[in-house]
């Protein structure tokens, strides 16, 4: 997970994530009511292959909505760094739901490649299907504008398979175009084996993204190079080591060893590593830091490469 490009305080980046769970559920719910008449009527694998995307989205964005409720309550005396992991967890769940609709999806297009079936009432299918992009580009944004904003590995991951649904339903109405305008029957469900496989790659994408965050993976190297930036640029820092970072959640914790003159006082020492911190907590609102005091020129076991 990166950090948010534009950080916001902890009231705001909660209040976005809310918002941005209840909107994802709600046009899932549109979708799928939307969808189901236009399968029914149009009988098409193509639509059949959204509406059961839009099934897995609907159960992928509530489980979202519970896990960014429980990674957004506080620390306590059992978690004493915060919830946040919930958020990697959601992103898990989602990415076996996503990878269940995908070979579902793969089966079913298989089967009408072999027996193809004529597509009727096409024009109710694409009718839905541009509603379906119109939602879906809307949420897409909103999404994108909250992970920026936030950083949020839930959010970020809900916005991956949305963003693979707006190309989705985009290849369901060509499909739908192609069957009835042209009478190509097999476009349909080769659209679907073509849809069932990017959707299988956005759940290895958003399986190893949720995998690496629940591993401690360490922060991207532009990353740490900005924290490194930050603490060597104190007038009293000769040096930094022992740089270690992880993600929980939408926030970072930040752990490294300063590096002063051995001569300086305890309690300038102490002003100045005060000091690193804050101004690392400035640039990553959210952030927890803690940094080590190191007079120069002591050897010490050092536990990770900055």
């Amino acid at each position: 997970m990166s950090p948010a490009e534009i950080p916001v305080d902890a009231e705001t980046r909660g209040r976005l994530m809310r918002q941005a769970t209840y909107a994802s559920v709600v046009v899932a719910c549109v979708l799928i009511a939307a969808k189901t008449v236009a399968w029914i009527l149009t009988d098409s694998v193509s639509v059949l292959s959204s509406l059961l995307d839009s099934l897995l989205d609907a159960a992928a964005s509530i489980v979202n909505l519970v896990a960014v409720r429980h990674a957004l309550a506080p620390a306590d005396a059992e978690h004493r760094f915060g919830h946040g992991k919930a958020e990697a967890v959601a992103g898990l769940v989602q990415s076996a739901f996503i990878a269940g609709s995908a070979l579902l999806l793969l089966s079913e297009a298989s089967h009408r490649l072999v027996t193809p079936v004529p597509v009727d009432n096409g024009v109710v299918g694409l009718a839905v299907m541009a509603l379906s992009m119109v939602l879906t580009f809307g949420l897409v944004q909103f999404q994108k504008y909250v992970v920026r904003r936030t950083g949020s590995v839930a959010i970020g991951a809900d916005r991956l398979h949305y963003a693979s649904d707006f190309l989705l339903n985009g290849g369901v109405a060509v499909s739908l175009s192609a069957s009835m305008w042209f009478g190509i029957q097999a476009i349909d469900p080769i659209f679907g084996l073509a849809i069932g496989a990017w959707i299988l790659r956005g759940a290895w994408t958003i399986g190893r993204d949720s995998l690496d965050h629940l591993m401690d993976r360490e922060l991207p190297e532009d990353t740490r190079a900005q924290i490194i930036a930050i603490a060597r640029a104190h007038p009293d820092i000769r040096s930094v080591h022992d740089l270690r970072t992880r993600a929980n959640g939408s926030s970072i914790h930040v752990q490294l060893h300063l590096e002063m003159d051995g001569a300086l006082s305890l309690l300038r020492a102490h002003a100045a590593a005060d000091a690193v911190e804050a101004a690392i907590e400035a640039a990553f609102p959210g952030a927890d830091v803690i940094a080590h005091m190191d007079p120069t020129g002591v050897i010490e076991r050092v536990r990770a490469p900055v």
